[in-house]
């Protein structure tokens, strides 16, 4: 791992500078592996989000009159700047999160891949011209930028989530402001350092640290906010939608998952196994696609059950690339999850295994939760239907397919599906009638790709979708030409 060193505080960006928070307020940065404090950030308030979007709003003028081409270059050679500095992001994201080096150097790459896209869509920035039915007369569409962006992120992948907005936000021609999240602040930090290293704009990105009622809640009220992106929690979610509605804002959330794993009676066993242990438990469990829900034909239910309680048992937990999952973000969500594993066991579910807080040596300092396999629980119990974003699986039996597509739609949750199946007919009839707005074959519930749309159905979202060039539907507008031609003065 790369040796870089967090600073003793981190700050806000606006303006091209460095700021701490107007009331000098700070909050402690806690390393999910030891406990202790990594860092300070600002904390910011209303005062602090007024002072960013006012800067937003005076640099974004001149941001939307450069060309496409011109703002995809400046974040192209924010890209390349991340390419150069990759291992210094990366130690900070694993710092940040306590997932493993290599971990985080693989999602440093992603998010260096989503720039390199969606910058080329500067020489792609495509509108539309087609005919008209009246004589004369020429009809097409341009993009046209929305203003100023909020950009709410999540912590799980803290440099992937700040690729996926800030770059289609940009390219687009707006200027933006980063609430980062409070879990990940030296990530987004970091990143906006980059960003005026390379040349741009001042005022064009800026990034406010702080806890999200405190910060994140004045940014989606604030009347010069023109658009709004979060990705978080459904209930949040509901929160922002409301908030922002009120003043007719233009809203995109990608929300949490509550995601299905159908395993067939033809399935390969052993790929399906290794491929919900990956989905289930990588990056312990914080993905909002991460398999959580494992529905299983009767017939193979013994036989998989006992090679995936096998593979369970042999994981290890900790920091280091030799690990197969680190832990869980913080406290707060530890405690969330034990909580719901109690109530399931009250309830009547089975734990195979986990279930506990880590308590060793080499791990009780730190937010470590076991990976956890539970049978028997209610398929509408609130462990079953609620996210609980961390190294937790519930395995479900059935006697059928057509069951089986039941249950995997028998949810609040629409985000991603997988199927393990060998028949193409199956395969096939899955994807089409899963509800949800990713569906995966013989593989795992995660894995997007920079140029293909991301995002949910029902309570997993609100139908827009990032990244890919559907992300440029979220952050720019639509406008009708039409050019009326007088034939007597050609």
């Amino acid at each position: 791992m790369n040796s870089y060193n967090l600073p003793e505080t981190i700050p806000n960006w606006i303006n091209g500078e460095e700021t701490a928070a107007i009331s000098g307020a700070t909050f402690d940065k806690l390393s999910p592996h030891s406990g202790e404090v990594l860092c300070q950030a600002a904390r910011s308030d209303g005062r602090d989000v007024k002072a960013a979007v006012g800067e937003a709003r005076k640099a974004q003028g001149a941001w939307a009159d450069m060309t496409p081409v011109q703002r995809g270059d400046i974040l192209h050679d924010i890209t390349l700047a991340m390419r150069k500095y990759r291992e210094d992001i990366a130690t900070i994201v694993a710092t940040e999160t306590g997932m493993s080096f290599q971990a985080a150097l693989g999602e440093t790459g992603g998010a260096i891949a989503q720039g390199e896209f969606m910058a080329g869509e500067g020489r792609r920035f495509y509108g539309r011209t087609t005919t008209s039915a009246v004589t004369n007369k020429y009809a097409l569409t341009v993009r046209q930028p929305l203003g100023v962006a909020g950009l709410i992120i999540a912590a799980n992948t803290p440099i992937a989530n700040v690729a996926w907005k800030v770059f289609p936000a940009l390219l687009c021609g707006n200027a933006a402001v980063l609430k980062a999240a409070e879990d990940t602040p030296a990530t987004a930090w970091y990143f906006g350092k980059i960003a005026h290293e390379v040349g741009l704009p001042p005022g064009i990105l800026n990034i406010i640290q702080g806890y999200g009622q405190e910060a994140g809640g004045p940014l989606v009220a604030d009347p010069e906010v023109d658009v709004v992106s979060f990705t978080g929690s459904t209930a949040v979610g509901r929160q922002i939608a409301s908030i922002a509605g009120q003043r007719l804002a233009k809203v995109s959330l990608e929300l949490g998952g509550k995601n299905p794993l159908v395993v067939c009676d033809d399935a390969d066993l052993e790929n399906a196994a290794r491929w919900i242990l990956l989905s289930a438990f990588s990056n312990a469990g914080q993905r909002c696609a991460a398999a959580s829900r494992i529905i299983i034909f009767n017939s193979v239910y013994d036989q998989l059950r006992d090679i995936l309680l096998a593979g369970t048992r042999k994981l290890t937990l900790g920091p280091t690339d030799d690990d197969d999952l680190g832990p869980v973000i913080n406290q707060k969500q530890l405690n969330n999850m034990l909580a719901a594993i109690e109530q399931a066991r009250k309830e009547g579910a089975a734990i195979l295994t986990g279930g506990e807080r880590l308590t060793d040596d080499a791990h009780a300092a730190g937010f470590y939760m076991a990976p956890t396999l539970i049978e028997n629980a209610d398929p509408h119990s609130r462990i079953s239907t609620t996210e609980l974003f961390g190294p937790i699986a519930c395995l479900y039996k059935v006697n059928n397919f057509a069951e089986a597509l039941q249950m995997a739609n028998d949810s609040p949750y629409g985000l991603t599906a997988c199927i393990h199946t060998r028949s193409i007919h199956r395969a096939t009839e899955f994807s089409q009638k899963v509800q949800t707005g990713v569906a995966v074959v013989n593989a795992g519930t995660y894995g997007s790709e920079p140029h293909m749309p991301f995002g949910g159905l029902k309570q997993s979202g609100n139908g827009s979708r990032e990244p890919g060039t559907e992300a440029l539907d979220v952050y720019s507008d639509l406008k009708d030409i039409y050019i009326n031609i007088d034939p007597e003065e050609l």
